[in-house]
């Protein structure tokens, strides 16, 4: 085909898909029926076999083993009492700081977002422990909000993150690499939230209560005695990825088997909510595996028709800066984040996305986590911020009050993704001195 019939077929694709989805057909059954679409009207291959083939050969990629067994070991560890003792645990740590026990859900969801890998169930966790906590204590309600919503999204970036794993199957891109590529930008976001809520208490003190009585070392490593070995199960899962010593499948298990240790030292585990964890994870997980079979068909269909080839050279002809081209992609996954969540976002535009980046030079690793940020960002901004939804929830304020709450830590997300945009070692040092690339 040429160029202007290949812009007709990718007018098609899109209006079949606004067509699809505004019928409230699934997202999952929406991709493959656009890319049926597309096959049939654009192409004279046999779609039925190649539909069939295509969903066969994304349902069984090995990376993909990970995902349920990182899913699982998040449903065990959050149905123990590690939400209860992460306030107790890290409260005596931060309350020095300025901010005081504001800096709890920072580094709260932070923790919590290496248990779940989701920023749903990050904010929603931490939220449920803190929110009462801190009304109690007459903390501002904006930077209670605020706090929790832009810190929720730290369950996308941390490994091990349920998104990393499924842009690391859909890009081809090593999984173990892009968890240890989110780490320092991680840290990057946890140090501008929590110097954001320290500066914010330094100009509003009437705003903070008073510090309460100080602890000794001894009492702080009491205190943080349940929160500890969940750091630790933690820091071996991720680190043993990091030294080459495992795959992420086998991270994966090892975090299974020392999740349902845990539960069982906690006297948390039962046959109930051994069962309850492993329908929840098994739920999730077809979930995602659905989505990305669904999303493959859409992929070849737009390889076949050759629009990433046409949308590169229209990108190239047009003569963008990469800073350009990754300023326009951005707000483009913004204005999705109105309406779809993370990995929607993200299967939806992988197919077409993901080829133009790469024939733009632009480094598929470095790009997963910039993709996976700026997702971030998406989570909080309305009508369909998830994060905002949750706190709704938690706190029933309009979704505008919650909205305006954490509008400034939208702003530091932005900042973040610049300051990865400009020093892009950032991302891609740590991966660069992994021993092993599994």
């Amino acid at each position: 085909m040429d160029q202007s019939m290949i812009l007709v077929a990718l007018a098609v694709l899109l209006a079949s898909l606004l067509l699809f989805l505004g019928s409230g057909i699934w997202i999952a059954v929406s991709l493959s029926g656009v890319g049926i679409v597309g096959l049939a009207l654009f192409s004279d291959v046999p779609v039925g076999s190649l539909v069939i083939s295509t969903m066969w050969d994304a349902s069984w990629s090995w990376a993909l083993t990970a995902l349920p067994l990182f899913v699982w070991m998040g449903e065990i560890l959050f149905r123990t009492r590690l939400s209860e003792s992460m306030f107790k645990g890290l409260g005596p740590w931060v309350s020095w700081l300025p901010g005081r026990l504001l800096h709890v859900n920072v580094l709260g969801c932070g923790i919590m977002a290496g248990v779940t890998g989701s920023s749903a169930v990050t904010c929603a966790t931490i939220g449920r422990m803190s929110l009462p906590e801190l009304q109690k204590r007459g903390y501002d309600e904006n930077m209670m909000i605020g706090t929790l919503a832009g810190s929720g999204t730290l369950g996308l970036l941390i490994p091990p993150s349920i998104v990393m794993i499924v842009y690391g199957v859909l890009a081809q891109v090593s999984v173990a690499k892009l968890f240890i590529a989110g780490v320092l930008p991680g840290v990057l976001v946890i140090a501008l939230f929590m110097t954001y809520t320290a500066i914010w208490a330094s100009l509003n003190p009437a705003k903070v209560p008073p510090r309460d009585r100080p602890m000794s070392f001894q009492q702080k490593l009491w205190n943080s005695r349940e929160l500890l070995p969940v750091l630790l199960l933690i820091g071996v899962v991720v680190g043993s990825i990091y030294g080459g010593l495992a795959t992420p499948t086998e991270a994966a298990t090892m975090g299974v088997i020392g999740a349902l240790g845990l539960a069982a030292k906690s006297r948390t585990l039962s046959w109930v909510s051994l069962a309850d964890s492993l329908l929840s994870a098994t739920k999730v997980s077809c979930m995602i595996a659905f989505i990305i079979s669904r999303a493959a068909v859409l992929s070849i269909a737009v390889a076949f028709l050759n629009v990433p080839q046409v949308l590169a050279g229209l990108v190239q002809s047009i003569g963008l800066s990469h800073y350009m081209l990754l300023a326009v992609l951005a707000v483009f996954f913004i204005i999705l984040g109105f309406f779809l969540e993370g990995i929607s976002i993200l299967v939806l535009t992988s197919a077409v996305i993901l080829p133009m980046v790469q024939a733009a030079g632009i480094d598929l690793l470095w790009f997963g986590v910039y993709m996976v940020m700026v997702i971030e960002m998406a989570q909080i901004t309305p009508p369909v911020g998830f994060n905002l939804f949750v706190l709704q929830g938690l706190t029933g304020r309009d979704i505008w009050q919650v909205t305006r709450a954490t509008f400034p830590f939208f702003l530091l997300l932005c900042l973040a993704v610049t300051l990865i945009t400009i020093f892009p070692r950032i991302v891609t040092i740590l991966p660069d001195l992994m021993i092993g690339t599994s």
